[in-house]
């Protein structure tokens, strides 16, 4: 969830070293984020102090540099603070991860988008806002997928209401970007049509689909995304 925003705010601007520390801080950020998350499931027990701090402090490390040079990053604030507080309320114990956590946990990873555009010093609006809608569109929509053949398998609402966003996407593809994303948008439309009939198929053979084949999918997805990104620049 990560990488593919960041790789996509490097595709909108240039290569440059500060996305190693921008990378690095986002990784330390997300899993101090995990470990405060099963600290509070786990009721506030101490076995999580530990890698709490250690991430706490790489975040420090990394973060602080890159908010001295390049300052108007702590405007990611705006988004991330509040989606922060959606994603710690599905913390608590006996509470189930519901859809809003989430995309709460997507709305702070679509701010490395911009961060790497602006850490690069080639930051053009016309170029980052689209990566970003690029970026908003597959990780919402795979938001979707996955949960429509794991934790709402079987719910046929559900599947169509993902299916029906890949649709609006590939349409908004057509209209709006490059010709290149057009048939990336039909092919995570028709993935999005086909993973829950071969769930419920499986299902009927008593082999269920399993979070490891949902997410092979995923990073082949993934990572076309990116190639494209590349290959078809905004």
């Amino acid at each position: 969830m990560l990488l593919l925003p960041l790789l996509l705010g490097v595709a909108a601007s240039r290569p440059d070293p500060w996305h190693l520390a921008l990378g690095g801080a986002a990784l330390a950020g997300y899993l101090g984020s995990a470990a405060l998350q099963a600290w509070a499931r786990a009721r506030r027990s101490p076995i999580y102090r530990a890698p709490i701090a250690v991430y706490g402090a790489a975040f420090a490390v990394l973060g602080l540099p890159l908010a001295w040079s390049f300052p108007a990053l702590v405007l990611a604030v705006v988004v991330i603070a509040p989606a922060a507080l959606v994603v710690f309320g599905g913390a608590r114990p006996g509470t189930r991860r519901d859809l809003a956590n989430s995309l709460a946990q997507v709305a702070q990873a679509l701010v490395l988008v911009p961060a790497a555009a602006y850490v690069s010093s080639a930051f053009e609006l016309a170029r980052v806002v689209p990566a970003t809608g690029v970026a908003a569109g597959y990780l919402i929509g795979t938001v979707l997928v996955v949960r429509s053949v794991l934790r709402e398998r079987g719910n046929g609402a559900f599947a169509a209401l993902s299916i029906a966003f890949h649709v609006v996407l590939a349409v908004l593809a057509a209209l709006l970007l490059p010709a290149a994303y057009l048939p990336l948008a039909a092919a995570l439309a028709i993935r999005a049509l086909a993973l829950p009939v071969v769930q419920r198929r499986l299902a009927r053979a008593r082999r269920p689909l399993r979070p490891i084949h949902v997410g092979m999918v995923e990073i082949v997805a993934s990572i076309t995304v990116v190639a494209i990104a590349f290959l078809a620049p905004l």
